[in-house]
């Protein structure tokens, strides 16, 4: 019996994740390709030319967007840096202290505790913005920079998964021989643990770091001074403008465009260090 027809099976057999793959690849690549060709258009030729044809118009775009109220937007994008950056780096923090904790000690309620972290990570956010915004209303806390940091400090997803990684990257052994050696809790979390831990949080700070960037409804909820706004909500209130000054869209798409670089730059710097770091935990281990 030949063996030619199989083995052409198995070299067609990855054509199908190859293109669902490369269908995944467009469906998501499409709307960007978009984005970066209609910001390089004026007004009037993003409505007259072919969707995909490059325009004159993206130098006039920045500048009429940098003009615009005295340069509102790149307030917008300096706070939403300070909100993803501080509040990833919290939450990151968090993560890793409560992971570690959950992952190495034993306690009462330890396996309670955990579940109530696993419905957090099940919970949709909008269910939350609402008695989030109730409580920080009764402390006078609403409407400031403050209201969107505090309820992203904590995250279950993030203490989720620094507790897996903490449970897979720590051995007991490594605790015990710290113990042994009179060292504190303390001290071995901070010089043992946490760089064995430290290409976990680097992922947990990544996805923190874009769900703050790109989060909409809680500065949607919390906020009322424009000059506080996150560049996600700052783009919003251009779009809602542009229903009667239909010259915003293109100060909304050239914004749009430029909320996506710092994204981009911070994947491709934490993804060198991310290598990094897991070569020098294999080596270690």
């Amino acid at each position: 019996m030949s063996t030619q027809p199989l083995a052409a099976g198995r070299r067609r057999l990855p054509l199908v994740p190859t293109a669902a793959l490369l269908l995944g690849a467009v469906y998501c690549l499409l709307p960007v390709l978009w984005v970066l060709v209609a910001s390089t258009k004026s007004g009037g030729e993003l409505f007259s030319t072919f969707t995909f044809l490059p325009g004159s118009g993206f130098a006039d775009n920045l500048a009429d967007l940098t003009e615009y109220r005295d340069g509102v937007y790149w307030r917008w994008m300096a706070n939403s840096a300070f909100y993803a950056g501080v509040g990833a780096l919290l939450s990151t923090a968090v993560s890793a202290v409560s992971g570690y904790a959950l992952a190495v000690y034993r306690f009462r309620g330890k396996e309670t505790v955990f579940n109530i972290l696993l419905a957090g990570v099940l919970m949709p956010p909008v269910i939350l913005a609402v008695p989030q915004y109730l409580l920080l209303a009764e402390a006078d806390m609403t409407d400031s920079y403050l209201s969107v940091l505090l309820p992203l400090i904590l995250s279950p997803y993030g203490v989720y998964l620094a507790r897996i990684y903490a449970s897979a990257a720590v051995p007991a052994d490594v605790i015990e021989a710290g113990r042994m050696d009179g060292g504190g809790e303390w001290r071995i979390f901070r010089t043992i643990a946490l760089p064995m831990m430290l290409p976990g949080l680097v992922t947990v700070f990544l996805f923190q770091f874009v769900a703050v960037w790109n989060n909409f409804l809680l500065p949607y909820i919390m906020l009322g001074d424009d000059e506080k706004f996150p560049v996600t909500l700052g783009l919003y209130t251009l779009l809602q403008q542009g229903a009667t000054t239909p010259a915003l869209y293109t100060l909304v798409i050239t914004g749009a465009l430029l909320a996506i670089i710092p994204l981009i730059v911070l994947f491709l710097v934490i993804q060198r260090f991310w290598s990094l770091d897991l070569l020098s935990g294999a080596v270690k281990s």
